[in-house]
């Protein structure tokens, strides 16, 4: 948080106070070095660090007062540090879901306690603080210190603050200042390193390209462009045009560049890429520098997009691809600075030089942001232009990407088609027949008239447009222009040929992205008004190819298509008897549903199409009798299921019925969504009784029988483990004897075949009867060999089904014998949290019914400190495990012994403020049991965990009533937690659960009654008899 961050990085938005950070790289980069400093900025500058803040930094935090652990005061949801300055107020407030926080040290703790959510938080605070520095050290000693020269000393420094009055420990502040200044110039440093590698474009690679394009700029047939030229004559060393504050932004030159069938270009040329701008004419402007269009990777590229006269004649000129792949190879090969002697040349002036403001790129740049207000005074957005934000603008968006949007789509897009080698002929003799065939139609399309265009169409299509060495002769010869160029024609017969052919290439990733690069997807979207329904169903199909990756997704919702999409859905799909009419409006609605399929794999489009009310059309069509209407709006459905605004709509509309009913279906595919949209809706204890009520649990069943095919049996497998959730239904699955046929699928599956399996299997096994099941089919076996493997989302459920089976007697005899125990232990061990609470919970029961239970805890080496350490996690979850596996393990005096000697006591007692229930009943049941050793109740007392105690007793949860009375009961035997409990009111509740049903609580509670009047009555007697 140097000085370079008193003016906002490089924001979503132009407003100052409601923009948030762009999620480019650098900004990332940015973010992990300032959380770094602030880690280690306590150990490093410990007197610095408790130097309070003059405002507090404030944002609103994901954290929660569960998550702030010893040294803080928590009261139901706020939290509050023991730190206090001079005028009483907390260092650290949490007011939910605010933080405040008033100093380094303080700030250094929070991010700790962030754990994987550090970098969420420094960002929030960024957002939320424009100006940090001002906040830490005041508005008046900042600019104090600004003025003053850079190579000034400390101790002029001090003075001068001294003789402002400007408050308390001015030499620790000027120290603070001082520090927060060399943060931002290294920053700056190694932002370099990481802008130098960015640069995609340099002024060598921009003017070669220039030259080629005034080529054809000449008179005639083979004119393509009127005019290109600079906005400025002037060459600086560098080889940039632009002016010195634009080079800050990476920018080399402006461009004016006037095409023969469109309006004038004004192009702005960056290291970047290239894109359009506000209209600079001349360099003496000082406007129009903004970006008005994407960012593309060279000036060909845009003018394609732009002027379709360009596009079409430009791959005319025979020479021109070769000269374009020269282009690059003679920029690298020209870096020495170019020496015209008829351009004029202006050189940075040498104090930049001398103050190391030149890249190694060439580029001017900032060291801190008193330079850039002093010398450059750039202002940008009403405000001026810090170093970082300077830097976070050569960040900006790759050259030919979508804008920030398009990067924040569903984490569920793992399907992200990637990159693909073109597999391309080693000479043009191994090229087919019809690679020349179609290339010859391609030119034929170009220049015939309509009825020729109609004919060629039909013919290009009597080839195999499937293969792929047709579909790259097509994008070879530039066909895929043509084909674009036809959609904005008037002409329905162009459209459809087009469309028809359109639709079969976009199967081909490199052609699918081509179409978008082309924008081709956006014509293709606004044909989807057409009021032809034969074009509307065509264009729907091509969308449903194109659009399987997420650019093309993000394209498709900015262009209004999902809300086009969704009205195709309006039909009426279950009439038996259909007039022509409606039976296309139910071939528009099977489109429009495919293309929906295909656009479901991305959030806001999931989010898109709910606002455009297309769950209830969708749920409409759900009742169609035709399969092949049924397969692609099942699809969107379960693709959509994984969010919950689907999962409740699915109920309302009584959409589990026809997907129960879809089960029975012959069609596998069909089968397989029903399924999967089951398995993602089961979640919900409605949505399982609904499956239940309409008899859809046998069909699952028996699709347990298609082991062949895996993804059906993975959605089957998932929709019977989500639905045995519920008690009712694991009794009807063994009336269809689905434990059997579950307990042979544990080998030989795919994962996540197995995952499902063993999640039902879990399920089952809660049930006493089906312990004995799992154990006479050979299933104990199988799942202690899961136990080996690697998928953590298995694992978690392969330890549940194993400490589920362990509670049986017989099953843990087995388990011991194949050395089950130690690999659950060994669990504990995996980076996974899941997988560690799952682990420790499984062994609770292990340690409960094993034969010699003291003696093989302690055959595992290594484990019982493997287990105390974990008491140092972040996760409730595992440490409530953890809790629960140490109250088991300690009932044994040695074990209990070994545990002490590992530091049990004092970690336990640290975790006494937590304020979650669950956490809070295992750990005073483990702090109970660890009682029973040696001088362990008064160490307890000393690490003040009595007190936290007594607290526990105000809790709603009865379960936490008893195991914190069991634990009071053994700590009021050392007197002096007795004197403690009495302070902190511990007789009233303990009378008050002296009356409570549960013996075991009536016991503890009495017990620790009488131990603390015993306490009381003795103290008595010795002042009556002294």
């Amino acid at each position: 948080m140097g000085l370079s961050l008193t003016r906002a990085a490089q924001w979503t938005t132009a407003t100052s106070g409601t923009g948030k950070l762009e999620l480019t790289p650098m900004n990332v980069f940015l973010l992990k070095e300032i959380l770094h400093f602030v880690e280690q900025f306590s150990s490093q500058h410990p007197q610095e660090a408790e130097n309070v803040f003059e405002d507090p930094l404030h944002w609103s935090t994901t954290l929660v007062a569960s998550d702030f652990k010893t040294d803080y005061d928590i009261s139901d949801s706020d939290v509050q540090s023991h730190e206090k300055d001079c005028e009483g107020h907390p260092l650290l407030q949490l007011s939910p879901p605010t933080v405040y926080v008033r100093s380094f040290s303080q700030l250094s703790k929070l991010v700790h306690l962030a754990d994987d959510k550090k970098l969420e938080e420094v960002q929030a605070c960024l957002e939320e603080n424009r100006d940090p520095v001002v906040k830490i050290l005041g508005p008046s000693f900042v600019s104090t210190l600004e003025k003053e020269d850079a190579h000034t000393d400390v101790l002029s420094l001090v003075d001068k603050v001294k003789e402002k009055d400007q408050g308390k420990n001015p030499e620790v502040k000027v120290k603070l200042f001082l520090l927060l200044q060399n943060m931002d110039n290294q920053l700056l440093s190694k932002c370099l390193k990481e802008i130098a590698g960015q640069v995609s474009l340099d002024p060598t690679a921009v003017k070669n390209e220039v030259e080629l394009l005034k080529k054809f700029c000449s008179e005639g047939e083979k004119r393509v462009l009127k005019l290109v030229r600079y906005t400025s004559d002037y060459i600086y060393s560098n080889g940039c045009r632009s002016p010195l504050w634009r080079q800050v932004h990476g920018e080399i030159c402006y461009l004016v560049i006037e095409p023969c069938d469109t309006e004038t270009l004004y192009i702005t040329c960056s290291s970047a890429g290239v894109f359009l701008n506000g209209g600079i004419k001349q360099e003496e402007e000082e406007s129009g520098y903004e970006r008005t269009s994407d960012m593309y990777k060279d000036l060909v590229t845009l003018l394609k997009s732009r002027s379709p006269h360009f596009a079409e004649n430009i791959n005319k000129q025979r020479s021109y691809e070769q000269q374009e792949k020269n282009v690059h190879e003679k920029a690298r090969q020209q870096h020495t600075p170019n020496k015209a002697g008829g351009e004029n040349k202006y050189e940075p002036c040498p104090r930049w030089k001398n103050l190391g403001l030149m890249s190694p790129c060439g580029y001017v740049v900032i060291p801190y942001i008193r330079c850039v207000l002093k010398y450059l005074q750039i202002v940008i957005w009403g405000q001026k232009l810090s170093v970082i934000s300077a830097l976070f603008l050569f960040s900006k968006t790759p050259a030919g990407s979508m804008p920030v949007e398009a990067f924040s789509e569903s984490s569920s897009e793992s399907e992200e088609e990637e990159e693909q080698p073109e597999r391309r002929p080693e000479s043009n003799t191994d090229l087919p027949s019809e690679y020349w065939q179609i290339q010859k139609l391609v030119k034929y399309l170009k220049g015939g008239d309509q009825t020729a265009t109609v004919l060629t169409l039909c013919a290009m299509m009597d080839f195999n447009l499937m293969q792929e060495t047709c579909q790259l002769a097509i994008r070879d010869v530039g066909g895929l222009e043509v084909l674009i160029n036809l959609l904005d024609t008037d002409e329905v017969k162009c459209k459809i040929g087009s469309l028809k052919i359109l639709r079969k290439i976009s199967h081909n990733v490199q052609i699918r992205r081509t179409i978008v690069d082309m924008g081709g997807l956006q014509s293709i979207v606004k044909i989807l008004d057409s009021p032809v329904k034969d074009l509307k169903a065509l264009a729907a199909k091509t969308v449903a190819n194109v659009a399987r990756f997420r650019r093309a997704r993000t394209t498709v919702r900015q262009y209004g298509g999902i809300k086009k999409l969704v009205s195709l859905l309006d039909c009426v799909p279950n009439l038996a008897d259909l007039t022509a009419n409606q039976e296309k409006d139910v071939e528009v609605a099977r489109c429009g549903a495919l293309a929906l399929w295909s656009c479901s794999k991305s959030t806001k489009n999931k989010e898109a199409i709910r606002k455009a009310g297309g769950i209830p059309l969708l749920g409409r069509l759900l009742k169609s009798p035709h399969e092949n209407m049924l397969i692609p709006v099942v699809g969107t459905l379960q693709e959509c299921a994984s969010e919950e605004s689907y999962r409740i709509a699915i109920q309302m509309f009584g959409m589990i019925k026809d997907l129960v009913k879809n089960l029975s279906s012959d069609n596998d595919e069909l089968q397989m969504h029903c399924a999967s949209a089951i398995f993602k809706c089961a979640e919900d204890k409605q949505t399982r009784d609904l499956v239940r009520k309409y008899s859809g649990l046998q069909p699952l069943v028996l699709l347990l029988s298609k082991s062949d095919n895996k993804q059906l049996l993975a959605a089957a497998t998932g929709a019977i483990w989500k639905c045995s959730i519920s008690m009712e239904n694991v009794a009807k699955f063994q009336e269809y004897k689905a434990l059997e046929t579950l307990v042979r699928l544990l080998s030989d599956q795919p994962e996540e075949v197995l995952v499902n399996v063993v999640g039902a299997l879990g399920e089952f096994a809660l049930i006493p009867a089906n312990k004995a099941n799992i154990r006479k089919c050979g299933g104990i076996k199988s799942l202690v060999n899961l136990l080996t493997g690697t998928n953590q989302a298995l694992l978690v459920n392969v330890t549940k089904a194993v400490g589920a089976c362990a509670t049986d007697m017989d099953n843990m005899a087995i388990i011991d014998q194949l050395d089950g125990v130690r690999l659950v232990w060994s669990l504990l061990k995996n980076p996974s949290a899941d997988v560690q609470s799952s682990a420790a919970w499984a062994l609770c029961p292990c340690i409960k019914n094993a034969k010699d239970a003291g003696e093989m805890v302690r055959s595992l080496v290594g484990g019982l400190e493997l287990i105390v350490n974990l008491l140092k996690s972040t996760n409730n979850e595992v440490l409530a495990s953890i809790c629960a596996a140490i109250a088991k393990i300690a009932k044994d005096k040695e074990n209990l012994a070994v545990l002490t000697d590992h530091g049990v006591v004092p970690l336990l007692a640290k975790l006494t403020n937590m304020t979650d229930d669950r956490l809070r009943r295992h750990l005073a049941e483990a702090i109970g049991h660890c009682c029973m050793w040696g001088s362990n109740r008064a160490s307890f007392g000393d690490a003040g965990a009595v007190a936290p105690l007594v607290r526990y007793l105000k809790s709603k949860d009865k379960a936490v009533h008893q195991s914190t009375a069991m634990a009071l009961y053994q700590l009021s035997k050392n007197p002096n937690n007795c004197i403690a409990m009495h302070e902190k009111g511990v007789v009233k509740p303990l009378i008050h659960f002296m009356g409570s049903d549960d013996e075991t609580l009536q016991e503890a509670a009495a017990g620790c009654v009488r131990n603390v009047r015993l306490l009381a009555l003795a103290n008595r007697n010795a002042l009556l008899f002294r």
